[in-house]
Parts: structure tokens; C-alpha cells; sequence
């Protein structure tokens, strides 16, 4: 049977990939590749870029078009005979790696090539600066038996992030609660309630409503559900995924698997000469040194905290002069929460959500691209998905050329991992042989359509989903030929975030409201009263949002940086400490958020989950010139897309950000746009 995975031309063919295809394709990938390498070095000619870099872009560019759509499946249908597959393949590529990381022969080949220069471009240039330090950061200086302990790390790194992500998957499917007696769900809106009894059905229950860990299930509880007792049960669930607590208590514990990570990491980090994770960590980013974090974070922290203790006593005080309820906890805060904002603004995300069908969101989102750039967002029937709810879409500029394109998975389902991200499918890559444009994957994890009708999203959703088509927009959109610095590739990790931040704005502003709204049964636009209430709730409990994702940023940055082998990963006395350093709303004791922070224990923002507030900071600022000239501004939008998104990762963020703003960054218009005055 042909194996479809060495035959990657063009789109993959999702159908037709079977998990008995994945390890002898990547076997014989990673054998080609070595075999080619190394007759590229063996070559008597003197090394160059169109000699040996190219020849090897392309080696490396066939590896990852074929793992790309393996990789993605094991994340949005996961099966365990792929899982098996995909878990199988995971040290073969972390050797591979490690060994192209670690050789130096290669190393010296691209020092030569390094060396001179001359015809090379600003993009080839940092390609070859970003490779140099990369063989650094792989160990290529260390001696014959550091390396071998080096690539040893490496393999079982990359185990326990992904034996991580999968406690955390199976913790998320394994719990759910069927619910025979709707007055036990008093409270929660009709889309709700309807998804529910979806839910039910789809897995063959005859009656009732059925409620579960994802996020459109999740979420409603917590914010509308009068039945304390079930808010309390649903959140000790959540926030007890793949822990020694809780409902599965054990079953899918994360916490060696934590410990374990922290301290390879850190080892890791040592046999490179630098002092913990975090100081490696931050060898690719812009940020300098571990105390300009650390004071970045202290600083928002303290500007942040006093108005977050303002807004928690108003809403204790609220919660018990309304509802008689003197003893706030943390599975009650969303839901009084709720209460308030709509007595002071009259507004809810479920009084918002008729006006955003998904048949007006996502042209409406396209529109927005298209009077901000000049782009055309069009759909193409008939692709190749994993699934029959994936769509596909392609973006043309004014010529009709070819920019981009991209899968769009909108729904949470089961086997599909929580929360919503965008991944590269295929990079930009241009040479005299290689035609191929940049390919993404949009994934989120909203609720789906429910009898018959469009899905309608929260305002929020429609943020998500902004931010993840930000994100796309910066991989597809990219000039650069060669797939490490294009797109997102080779873009410092604390600026990667500023186009996805940076496109979150349009959601506010009542002209691009305009194209993205629309009521789902008669069409009409969000009215001007409702739209001035959405505008003055905006920044309802603001700071109190803020310090939550400080306390996040801290917990992280600490962890890493503060590691000590003779006392262990200290979680959660470290989580402790920053709860009562920036914290308003204090969670329960047996709260175990870590064991499913993602994020940084299976995601790439170890040490780095600082970068979500580094980089708003630069996206409120670059949304301050269009504040100033007109959100559609067109010599705004197209200095934007010829500054910041064409050019990936070519430059130095901070040059980047510069060429479009004139000068570097200023924070104020993060807190303003916050609603901070401290």
C-alpha cells in the first residue's frame, strides 16, 4: 500500500493517513535525511548557502510536511492506536534532532557559510545567526558524554510533555454528569441547556442533559448555574484534572510527570551553562535577562492589585447585600460576577451571543481582513479534512496571487484537545525549484451548532477567535522565502503574541462590529445602546482579570527560574506564594490549576507564559496608531502588514516593532486600554 506521508505533495490527505502509516514513513525520513546530510558535508566543494543550507531547508521542510498532519491529528481525533503511533515516532525525532543539533561538522559548515556572507539577504542572514544559536543551545560545544546525557534529556522531555497532555485529555473525557431533573440546571441559558441535551444524545442517553470538562460546557455552569452545590462539583472536577485530588483522584496524575519535567529542564539548562531554565529560556526572546521579567511582572502586579481588591470587595459586597451570601468562594465568583455585570451594565455574553451566528462572525472576520490589509478570504470546497465540520479557506491579494491557506476547526468535540490554537501546516518556502505557500491550522473549541441553527459564539469566542486568525494571519501572510524565519518561524517567543493580541481589538470598535455582527433570526446589527453597555462593561473586574494572569505569569517564570534539585519542583508552595503576592480571589487547598497548565508543562511557554502580557503591551501600542488615524486606516494597515507581518521572523523584534511605530513600545496604552489607573 502506498504510504501517503512520503508522498506529501501538496495538502495532506487526512483520509487516507492511517496510524500503521506514521513510523515507517518517519524511519525512512530520518534515514534519508541522514544519509543526505551527510554526503551534503562529505561534498568537496566549499560549503554555501545554495550548496548546503537550501539542500538541507528542503530535508528538514519534507520531515515536517510529513509529521505536520500526524502531529494534528493526534491532537484534534485522538485515538489511542495513533496516540500509539505518534508516541512511538517522539524519540526518533527528539535523537534526530539532538544528533543535527549536536554535530559538529555541521555546526562548522554553517560557521563557514556564516563567515562569508556576501549576496546573502537580511532574512538568510538571520537564519544563519538563529542556526548558530540554536547548535548552542543543543549542546554542540559540550564533551562526547555531556552530549550523550544532553540527548537523553531531550528524548524524555519529549515523553512526559506529551504523557502530560495525555493524562490531561483523558482527565477531560473521563468525567461528565448526566442530569434527569432540569430544575438541577436552573439558570443556565437555553443554548446551554440545548448543547446539553446534545450532548445527551450523542452519547446515547434517551433523556436528560448531559454536562462535561470542556470549555462550552464547563463555562456556563460556572457563570449562570443557581445550584451552588453544582458549581461547586463541576469547578472541584476542572480544576482537579489529572491530579491526586478530585474525582479521578490519581488516576491521571500529573504530578511526577511535573516534578520529573522541572528537573530534567533544569539539567538540562546546566550542562549549557546557564544557572536554571529560565535564563535558557530566555535566550530567544527580547527580553534580556530574568530581572527585567521579574520586574516587568512586579511592576503590572502592583499597578494591578489595589483595583483588584477594590473590584473583589464590591462584588463580596454586592453577592451578600443581593443574595445573603457572606462566604464568597472560588466557584462562586463567576457566577455573582455575572449578577453584577448585569445589574451595573445590564449586559451578559449570553444577551450577545444571538448577534453572533457563525455565518456573520466568520465572513465578517474575513471582511475586517480585507478592508485592513486588501485581502480576500474565500472558501474552497471539496478539501481533504480530518473531520466533516473542517472547512477550508485560501486569501488572495489585490493581483488574485496566492497568499495563503487554511483549515478552519471550530467545534469542541471528544478526543479533541481543549482550547483553541493555530499550527502550521506548511511554511512559505521559495526557491529556483520549491513553489510552495504557507498552509495553517485554525483550531478552537466552541460550541457547535445546535438544532439546525448557525452556532452562535460569546463575545468572547469571537475574541479567541481573532486572536487565533491573528496568528494565522502572521504565518500566512509572511514575503520571507525560507521556512525558519518566515511567518512565526524564528520570531522571539515574547513578540509572537502581538499579532494575534493586536487583531483582538477589531471586536470592540463599532465599525468592525458592523461586519462581524448580525442578529441570527433577523440580521440586524448590534443595537447602539447595547453596543455603548458592551463598551462600558468591557472593563468590568479588569484588574481582577489581570492579576489572574499574573499570578499564571509568575508561578511559571519562578518555577523555573527558582529550581532547586536538592528541594524538587516546589509547585505548589511557589503557587502559594505568588497567590499571595498578586491573587484577590484565593482559590481552595485542594485546587490543583498546575497539573493542567498545558501550557507550559506540554505547550512552548515554559519560562515564557510572561510573553501573553510582554507582547500586549506592544499590541496595545500598535493598535494606538489606528486609534489615532481610523481603526481601517489604509497606510496604517498596510506599514502593519509590510512592518510587522511579511516579515517573520527576518529582523529582531524590536526592530520591527520600531520600523511600524516609529519607537519602541510604551505601556500606557495596555493599562488605559485595561481600564488600570494605577
Amino acid at each position: 500500500m502506498t504510504n501517503q506521508l512520503l508522498e506529501m505533495e501538496g495538502l495532506p490527505p487526512f483520509s487516507k493517513i492511517t496510524p500503521e502509516m506514521v513510523e515507517p514513513a518517519i524511519d525512512a525520513l530520518l534515514a534519508e535525511n541522514r544519509h543526505e546530510i551527510q554526503r551534503l558535508l562529505d561534498a568537496p566543494q566549499t560549503h554555501t548557502w545554495k550548496g548546503l543550507i537550501e539542500p538541507l531547508e528542503i530535508l528538514d521542510d519534507k520531515l515536517g510536511r510529513a509529521w505536520s498532519p500526524v502531529s494534528h491529528m493526534n491532537s484534534v481525533v485522538n485515538s489511542e492506536t495513533l496516540r500509539k503511533a505518534y508516541n512511538a515516532c517522539l524519540p526518533k525525532l527528539s535523537d534526530y534532532a539532538t544528533e543535527m543539533g549536536q554535530n559538529s561538522s555541521l555546526c562548522n559548515a554553517y560557521k563557514r557559510v556564516a563567515a562569508n556572507r556576501n549576496g546573502l539577504d537580511c532574512a538568510q542572514s538571520k537564519l544563519l545567526d538563529n542556526a548558530l544559536l540554536e547548535f548552542r543551545l543543543s549542546g554542540v560545544d559540550l564533551p562526547t558524554e555531556k552530549k550523550q546525557r544532553f540527548k537523553e534529556i531531550s528524548q524524555a522531555l519529549s515523553k512526559l510533555t506529551t504523557k502530560f497532555e495525555e493524562n490531561l485529555l483523558d482527565a477531560t473525557n473521563a468525567w461528565s454528569k448526566l442530569i434527569t431533573n432540569a430544575d438541577e440546571l436552573a439558570g443556565l441559558p437555553e443554548s446551554a441547556m440545548a448543547l446539553a441535551r446534545q450532548t445527551a444524545t450523542q452519547r446515547d442517553h434517551r433523556k436528560g442533559w448531559l454536562l462535561t470538562l470542556d470549555f462550552p460546557s464547563y463555562m456556563p455552569v460556572m457563570t449562570y448555574a443557581d445550584n451552588r452545590e453544582l458549581r461547586r462539583e463541576v469547578y472541584e472536577a476542572y480544576a482537579t484534572r489529572a491530579s491526586d485530588q478530585g474525582p479521578h483522584a490519581g488516576k491521571f496524575d500529573n504530578t511526577e510527570v511535573m516534578e520529573q519535567i522541572l528537573a530534567l529542564r533544569h539539567e538540562q539548562a546546566g550542562l549549557l551553562g546557564f544557572a536554571n531554565y529560565a535564563e535558557r529560556s530566555l535566550a530567544r526572546k527580547m527580553a534580556r535577562n530574568a530581572d527585567e521579567v521579574m520586574a516587568f511582572l512586579t511592576d503590572l502586579a502592583s499597578r494591578s492589585h489595589h483595583q483588584a481588591q477594590q473590584e473583589l470587595d464590591e462584588l463580596k459586597a454586592f453577592a451578600q447585600r443581593e443574595y445573603g451570601m457572606s462566604d464568597l468562594q472560588a466557584w462562586d465568583t463567576g457566577y455573582y460576577a455575572e449578577k453584577l455585570r448585569q445589574q451595573r451594565h445590564n449586559i451578559s455574553q449570553e444577551m450577545l451571543k444571538p448577534y453572533f451566528p457563525e455565518t456573520k462572525v466568520i465572513p465578517g472576520m474575513f471582511a475586517v481582513v480585507e478592508r485592513l490589509y486588501g485581502l480576500r478570504v474565500q472558501e474552497v470546497e471539496g478539501v481533504d479534512t480530518w473531520h466533516p465540520d473542517v472547512r477550508f479557506f485560501e486569501i488572495r491579494d489585490t493581483d488574485h496571487h496566492l497568499r495563503g491557506q487554511f483549515y478552519l476547526d471550530l467545534y469542541a468535540r471528544p478526543m479533541k484537545r481543549g482550547g483553541a490554537w493555530m499550527d502550521d501546516c506548511a511554511s512559505r518556502f521559495f526557491t529556483d525549484e520549491i513553489d510552495q505557500i504557507p498552509v495553517a491550522y485554525l483550531t478552537c473549541n466552541f460550541s457547535p451548532p445546535v438544532d439546525g441553527k448557525p452556532a452562535l459564539f460569546t463575545h468572547d469566542e469571537v475574541e479567541t477567535l481573532f486572536h487565533e486568525f491573528g496568528h494565522g494571519l502572521h504565518h500566512l501572510l509572511t514575503r520571507i522565502d525560507y521556512p525558519p524565519v518566515a511567518g512565526i518561524s524564528g520570531v522571539a517567543w515574547d513578540a509572537v503574541e502581538l499579532p494575534s493580541q493586536f487583531m483582538e481589538n477589531w471586536c470592540w470598535e463599532k465599525e468592525a462590529l458592523d461586519l462581524i455582527s448580525g442578529h441570527v433570526d433577523t440580521g440586524e446589527p448590534i443595537p447602539d445602546d447595547l453596543y455603548r453597555r458592551m463598551r462600558e462593561a468591557k472593563n468590568f473586574q479588569s484588574a481582577m482579570m489581570m492579576v489572574r494572569q499574573l499570578e499564571f505569569a509568575l508561578f511559571d517564570f519562578r518555577i523555573h527560574l527558582e529550581f532547586d534539585p536538592e528541594k524538587g519542583g516546589r509547585i505548589y508552595p511557589i503557587l502559594d506564594q505568588v497567590r499571595q503576592q498578586v491573587s484577590v480571589v484565593q482559590a481552595p487547598t485542594w485546587n490543583r490549576f498546575a497539573h493542567g497548565f498545558a501550557h507550559i508543562f506540554a505547550g512552548g511557554y515554559a519560562a515564557g507564559y510572561y510573553s501573553y502580557k510582554w507582547a500586549e503591551v506592544l499590541s496595545a501600542d500598535a493598535f494606538s496608531l489606528f486609534e489615532e488615524k481610523g481603526i481601517f486606516d489604509p497606510d496604517a494597515g498596510q506599514t502593519f502588514l509590510q512592518e510587522i507581518l511579511e516579515q517573520g521572523g527576518s529582523k529582531d523584534a524590536m526592530d520591527l516593532f520600531i520600523a511600524f511605530r516609529g519607537r519602541e513600545p510604551e505601556i500606557e496604552p495596555l493599562l488605559r486600554h485595561s481600564g488600570i489607573t494605577g
